[in-house]
């Protein structure tokens, strides 16, 4: 699972309709030698990439533009520590716009739905769960989705654009802070999403979902404070909306993500030792997450709806997703047999890894 505001670049890798990317296209031809002394500013190809060491922060490689937003939403999320912002409104409606965006839009829609087609619904809900996956502030869904099938791909090697094998922070958030992580054009392994006209302009105008909650917020939560919390409250209500709905609220479920990608390749237990990555099942992440957490589960079975395999692991987004087979919103649900699911004795059965500090 991923968070990628930053832009992408690289040459292109080839990917199947149904699946993660199949190999790395033909690197572009060299420059000829008539090019000008001081050649205008080329994106790096996969070697020159490759070349860039991973782990840390390189100054000259950042993403501005990307450390400047995070750390403008991170001081919007840091006021709502300011008690004149709290409001229950405001906290409500930070928890229901967490399960629409992330639940709803980033679990089943981004990941479950359009980068794995773990199961089919209308066309029409699925662009409606792209709007919700777009107020998770992660982007649009074709960058998304390749970036997704580029760690698959490559999971725990120096494909991987964001592995703990370069250090735990790394894997948790510095990896999309620089440029040209990926070494190979994300939107490239999503290229079944790029034939969809309604993906690619709801992909284009990602930024118009959050701007318009902003603005709705702001509005609503005036009127809120004014006519039914009355003492001229009507804009320390909408601010509190926006710190908390938008704010605290993105910035949690970020977290929250980048752990996944980190957290959930370094402790907890496995149920298929026989996949060769360090992704694990990790039970303190399960409800933050909505079921993201059990990430070996799903490194054995990427196109299973369901990460929760046992009966104690908890999977909200696949509770979701049967609930909307029974209303005829989900159909060809993909899940493991029981001959592959991880009992004791079966495949991937016994001991799996337990939990190890890092260092």
């Amino acid at each position: 699972m991923s968070v990628n505001p930053a832009r992408p670049a690289g040459p292109a890798m080839a990917v199947s309709a149904s699946g993660p990317a199949s190999g790395l296209a033909s690197e572009p031809a060299s420059v000829a030698a008539s090019a000008p002394t001081k050649p205008a500013a080329a994106k790096p190809d996969r070697a020159s990439w490759l070349a860039y060491p991973k782990g840390g922060l390189n100054l000259k490689r950042l993403d501005w533009t990307v450390v400047g937003g995070l750390i403008g939403l991170h001081a919007l999320a840091a006021l709502a520590f300011i008690p004149g912002l709290f409001t229950w409104s405001g906290l409500v409606l930070g928890a229901v716009l967490g399960f629409v965006s992330i639940c709803l839009g980033v679990c089943l829609c981004y990941h479950r739905l359009l980068t794995h087609r773990s199961f089919k619904t209308p066309r029409w809900f699925e662009y409606v769960l792209v709007w919700c996956g777009c107020l998770a502030w992660q982007g649009g869904p074709i960058g998304w989705v390749g970036l997704h099938r580029m760690h698959h791909q490559h999971a725990d090697t120096d494909h991987d654009p964001h592995s703990p094998r370069h250090g735990f922070t790394w894997a948790h958030m510095t990896w999309f802070l620089h440029k040209y992580h990926h070494g190979v054009h994300r939107r490239q392994a999503a290229a079944d999403l790029l034939k969809d006209r309604g993906l690619r302009l709801l992909d284009r105008f990602a930024w118009v979902p959050v701007v318009s909650l902003i603005a709705v917020l702001l509005v609503a939560g005036w009127f809120w404070g004014e006519t039914l919390v009355g003492e001229g409250r009507g804009w320390a209500t909408a601010a509190s909306w926006v710190v908390w709905a938008v704010g605290l609220r993105t910035v949690l479920f970020f977290h929250t993500t980048w752990f996944v990608n980190s957290a959930a390749h370094t402790w907890g237990y496995r149920n298929y030792e026989g996949v060769h990555d360090d992704s694990t099942n990790l039970w303190w992440l399960a409800f933050l997450s909505f079921g993201e957490n059990w990430h070996n589960n799903h490194h054995a079975h990427p196109r299973s709806a369901a990460h929760g395999l046992r009966w104690w692991e908890v999977d909200i987004t696949y509770g979701v997703i049967k609930a909307m087979s029974w209303v005829g919103l989900a159909k060809d649900v993909r899940v493991p047999g029981p001959e592959k699911r991880p009992w004791v004795g079966g495949e991937g059965g016994g001991k799996g890894r337990g939990a190890a500090a890092v260092g």
